[in-house]
C-alpha cells in the first residue's frame, strides 16, 4: 500500500492494476462458463445466483444516492437506478436478467423467491450493500470502478456462450448489450469523481481498497458457484439443485 501521495494519473493507474490482477474475469469458474465447458444446468446456477446481485443493485445505488449531497451528484447516481429498474414495467437491466434466465428454463416465480440462492452468494452481495451504505461517499463511488473493467468481459462473455452453448442466444443475452454504453458512462463519471476527491494519502488508499473490497465480492460469488456446482460439488441445502 502505498504511503505516499499519487497524482490522480499514477491513482487511476493503481486503480487499473487492482483491476488487472483482482477482476473475476481470471476466475476459473469464469473461464470455464465462457469457454463452454459447463453443463446447462451449471449455467442455469450461475444466472439464479448472479440474479441477486443485479436485483440488490438498484438497492445498493439508492442507499448511496439518499446521502450525496448535490443535485447534480443525485442526478447522475439516478441514472443508474433507473438503468437496472426500468421506467415501466419489464424494462431495465433486471426485467433483461430475467429474460436470461426465462431462456434457460428456469422459473421466473422460482428466481424472483430467491429460494434457491446459494449463501456465499447472498452473504457477497449483501456485504456490498452494507459497505455502500455505511462507507463514506468517496469509498462507495470507488467500489462501483470494477465497471471499469466490465465491457471486456461483457464481450467475451457474449461471444463465448453464443459460440459454445446452442441453448443461448441473442435474444437470452439482451441484457448485456446496453451495459456495454452504460458502463463506461458510469465507470467515466466514478473514476473522474475519485481522482478529483481522494486528495490525502488516508483517501487514496481507502479508494484503493473499496476496489479491492468490490473485486473480492464478485470473485467470492464465483467460489461458492465453483464449490457447490463443480468441485466438489457440495451443493447447501435449500440451494438450487440440477434435476
Amino acid at each position: 500500500m502505498s504511503e505516499t501521495l499519487l497524482s490522480p494519473g499514477q491513482l487511476e493507474a493503481a486503480l487499473r492494476a487492482i483491476g488487472e490482477e483482482r477482476y473475476h474475469n481470471r476466475h476459473p469458474f469464469h473461464r470455464a462458463l465462457h469457454d463452454g465447458r459447463l453443463s446447462r444446468t451449471q449455467v442455469q446456477a450461475w444466472a439464479l445466483n448472479r440474479y441477486y446481485y443485479q436485483a440488490r443493485i438498484p438497492a445498493k445505488d439508492a442507499t448511496l444516492l439518499a446521502r450525496l449531497p448535490t443535485a447534480e451528484l443525485r442526478r447522475e447516481w439516478r441514472r443508474r437506478i433507473e438503468d437496472h429498474d426500468g421506467d415501466a414495467p419489464g424494462t431495465g437491466g433486471v426485467a433483461r436478467w430475467l429474460r436470461l434466465t426465462d431462456g434457460l428454463g428456469l422459473e421466473r416465480d422460482y428466481v424472483e423467491s430467491l429460494d434457491g440462492l446459494l449463501p456465499g452468494t447472498r452473504f457477497a452481495v449483501d456485504a456490498y450493500v452494507h459497505f455502500v451504505g455505511e462507507r463514506s461517499i468517496l469509498e462507495a463511488i470507488a467500489s462501483s470502478l470494477t465497471e471499469l473493467f466490465s465491457p471486456t468481459i461483457i464481450s467475451e462473455r457474449v461471444s463465448g456462450m453464443l459460440r459454445n452453448y446452442d441453448f443461448i442466444t441473442q435474444d437470452t443475452l439482451a441484457y448485456f448489450t446496453p451495459r456495454l454504453t452504460q458502463a463506461p458512462r458510469d465507470s467515466d463519471f466514478a473514476l473522474a469523481y475519485v481522482k478529483t476527491h481522494a486528495c490525502t494519502i488516508p483517501q487514496q488508499q481507502a479508494v484503493l481498497a473499496a476496489l479491492r473490497f468490490k473485486c473480492g465480492v464478485l470473485w467470492s460469488m464465483l467460489d461458492a458457484l465453483d464449490y457447490a456446482y463443480v468441485e466438489p460439488g457440495l451443493i447447501p441445502p435449500g440451494a438450487f439443485r440440477p434435476v
